[in-house]
């Protein structure tokens, strides 16, 4: 049998580490308290309510027995190694009891506390996860809540919590306590699998906890509440699970990658900086973005109660209907939902017809409805109406879109209607209620017991359906990650910037296209010789079409160049220190004869230095930008953008993992307002929409080959017509070690 590799040992050691810590046969509750109100009794009192009923210890000096169960001075003194070790001490105690459970064989732990560093010692955090990881043990926290293991019973927090905790198909891993809190007592539509407190995560991150989460059957939804990407590679690779599973994952992001921030040179950064990388991760697994918590709780209700629940897909095209009482309220959802992006599904004649015959005189069968009337008879009406609607094959869910107020006179028709309808359709049958506060949690809790989602907000609940709709369409998965290569070992001088192609490495090249390509620009990108030719010619030997250019450094060159590439011309500064050449008034378009090339050369030497770029005119077309950027955990990014000019005043743009598939390259361009100029605004000749999302793809393989040694990368415009797109200027700004790197290598290589 062939040996495992490490990373899989690794892995494989991790998740049993986890699987140790969640489903804990034995713990160890250090500070345990018999004080009243205290970490340490709280952790004792929950503990003990854990329905699995583990082995415990109690240790703490100050006690012989707390409540009757003995109580042991020391970890050292617990007879054997356990599963968990709570650890309910002051910072100052937190570093020697991690270690004495590294030291017995203890195989997990949770730190409630900050870990904060001490004066005149500091790096405790780092400490506590070198223990921990050196004795591969899991460990939550610091900062952390604990644990609810509702599918396992326990119950491995310092806090009181209700009892039972509702149990259902939500895992839910979240950095915030206060989010663990709130969705924990909100008793909304849902329940647990797993609720997950991680904190910092030093050891133990979001993606281990997923990952076991994953392997619940009783966990169909998977909700993530995140700061930070930690331990990007085992994310992505749950999060490729989830998505092989039709697993649905909500994910409520919180901060943002500062990618970019510190890029005044390039426009992909400053474009992706903010929530750029939670974007592209998004969109590459098909995560469910939400932007609040009444979004995230509504999403998870509609994703979960019911028999509808998770993993039940819309027909793909589909779209929502909703029955009103209020012509008003109908009309403002109708509002909203066309501000949302929520369709609402066209009714065939069928579904009309059968509306007309339960409505008033009067009153129109479309979709959205207004069905009140005169409200008599209101059960069988809505009952009939939201029936109806369900049946029609191009409605995808129903709602019922009341503010589902208490009934001074106890009138539960609304309620009946629903769970009437409900109870004929497997597609989802909600109500949608307008103002959280006015919503009766009598009713609610009533239509909830009976599979019906109550949504507690009109623009979260459009939101909560149009995920629902989304999950109809998936998206395909991504490629695998490209893996980083590895620096240079060697590096040949870059070329002269008039040079057309780099040369080669010495001897044969590589079959393998990609290392070939590697080997021919890593050495350029090493040394920082960015001139726009050679940039040029790097994105065209990627298969990206671009003008054709000559650098040059005299008046002569310069007219000479002029001649070659045929006018008319463009010629732009050149000067490395110029990142942004329009601001400085760098470019002059449209010189049609040698003096109007001779004189524009003149200009910008004088004013701005020697070295200017002769291009060709490219085609008019609808201008975009198209760049690389790095995230410190996710690696490349793809970034598209309006460009030219308008990229600093639009600031819209769509962010991509690397690699990209050519269909997710073209569901990042419709998403763009910018894609009904692309289409052909106003008689203006359509752009080649399917060259563009080539032009990606290939901007992508060059990420996945140099995006290790690049900080961004700009093609700024990509001047888009009915014919393709060309590269019209391009901008590089390497990582600064491989400028070092590359320095030393050539230096080597000349002395030798």
């Amino acid at each position: 049998m062939p040996s495992r590799a490490p990373a899989d040992t690794d892995t494989r050691d991790q998740d049993a580490a986890v699987t140790a810590m969640l489903e804990a046969r034995s713990i160890a509750l250090v500070g345990a308290s018999a004080r009243p109100g205290s970490l340490g009794a709280r952790m004792v009192a929950q503990v003990a309510r854990s329905p699995s009923r583990p082995r415990t210890y109690l240790v703490n000096p100050r006690y012989a027995e707390i409540d009757g169960q003995p109580c042991l001075p020391r970890l050292a003194d617990v007879p054997a190694p356990v599963d968990l070790v709570l650890l309910a001490v002051p910072d100052t105690a937190l570093e020697e009891q991690l270690g004495q459970a590294a030291s017995r064989g203890d195989r997990s732990a949770i730190i409630f506390g900050y870990a904060l560093d001490l004066p005149a010692a500091d790096g405790l955090k780092n400490r506590l996860a070198a223990i921990a990881t050196s004795a591969g043990m899991a460990m939550c926290g610091p900062a952390c809540m604990g644990y609810l293991n509702v599918a396992r019973g326990l119950r491995a927090v310092g806090y009181l919590e209700p009892d039972p905790v509702p149990a259902g198909p939500v895992a839910l891993i979240t950095h915030s306590g206060s989010v663990w809190f709130a969705l924990n007592r909100a008793r909304r539509g849902f329940g647990f699998s797993l609720l997950v407190s991680s904190g910092q995560e030093l050891v133990t991150t979001t993606a281990a906890y997923a990952r076991y989460a994953l392997q619940l059957p009783e966990t169909k939804v998977l909700a993530l509440v995140l700061e930070a990407i930690r331990d990007a590679a085992e994310l992505r690779s749950v999060l490729r699970s989830a998505q092989a599973r039709d697993v649905p994952v909500v994910l409520l992001s919180a901060g943002g990658s500062e990618t970019g921030k510190a890029m005044v040179s390039a426009h992909s950064g400053a474009l992706a900086a903010a929530d750029g990388a939670w974007e592209a991760l998004a969109g590459a697994y098909g995560i469910h973005r939400v932007r609040d918590l009444a979004e995230l709780a509504d999403t998870l209700e509609l994703f979960s109660v019911g028999q509808h629940g998770s993993g039940r897909r819309a027909a793909p095209g589909a779209g929502i209907a909703t029955v009103h009482d209020s012509g008003l309220e109908r009309a403002h959802v109708a509002d909203l939902a066309a501000e949302l992006n929520v369709p609402f599904a066209p009714i065939g004649q069928t579904t009309a017809g059968r509306l007309a015959a339960v409505l008033e005189p009067g009153l129109t069968p479309a979709n959205p409805l207004d069905a009140w009337g005169s409200g008599r008879d209101a059960e069988p009406l809505f009952a009939e109406c939201l029936s109806a609607m369900a049946a029609d094959p191009a409605v995808a869910a129903v709602a019922l879109a009341v503010d589902l107020v208490p009934e001074l006179d106890d009138d539960q028709s609304y309620p009946q209607a629903v769970l009437t309808a409900a109870s004929g359709t497997i597609k989802p049958v909600a109500v949608l209620a307008g103002l959280p506060a006015a919503v009766d949690p009598v009713a609610a809790a009533r239509l909830r017991a009976g599979g019906v989602p109550v949504l507690e907000g009109t623009r979260s609940g459009l939101l909560a359906l149009r995920h629902l709709l989304d999950h109809a369409a998936p998206a395909d998965p991504p490629p695998p990650a490209a893996r980083p290569a590895p620096p240079p070992q060697a590096a040949r001088p870059a070329p002269p910037p008039q040079a057309a192609r780099p040369a080669g490495p010495p001897g044969p090249a590589p079959a393998d296209p990609q290392s070939a390509r590697r080997q021919r620009w890593a050495p350029v990108l090493a040394e920082g010789r960015l001139s726009g030719a050679v940039l040029l010619d790097l994105l065209r030997d990627y298969g990206i079409p671009a003008v054709r250019a000559r650098a040059v450094c005299t008046r002569a060159g310069a007219v000479a160049a002029a001649a070659e590439i045929g006018y008319p011309v463009v010629v732009k500064t050149d000067e490395p220190r110029i990142a942004h050449k329009s601001d400085v008034g760098g470019v002059r378009l449209g010189l049609g004869d040698p003096e109007a090339v001779g004189a524009a050369y003149d200009d910008l030497a004088a004013r701005l230095g020697p070295r200017v770029l002769v291009c060709q005119t490219a085609a008019p077309g609808t201008e975009l930008a198209l760049g690389i950027t790095r995230d410190p955990a996710l690696g490349s990014l793809l970034v598209i953008s309006a460009g030219g000019l308008l990229i600093e005043i639009l600031a819209e743009r769509a962010v991509l993992l690397a690699p990209v598939t050519r269909s997710a390259a073209l569901a990042a361009l419709h998403r763009l307002r910018l894609a009904a100029v692309l289409a052909g605004a106003r008689g203006q000749p359509a752009a080649d929409l399917g060259a563009i999302a080539d032009t990606t793809v290939a901007l992508s393989s060059l990420a996945s080959d140099l995006g290790d040694m690049l900080d961004a990368l700009d093609i700024n415009p990509l001047i888009c017509g009915p014919s393709g797109a060309v590269a019209a200027d391009v901008l590089a700004v390497p990582r600064p070690w491989n400028l070092d790197a590359g320095r030393a290598m050539l230096s080597r290589q000349v002395s030798t």
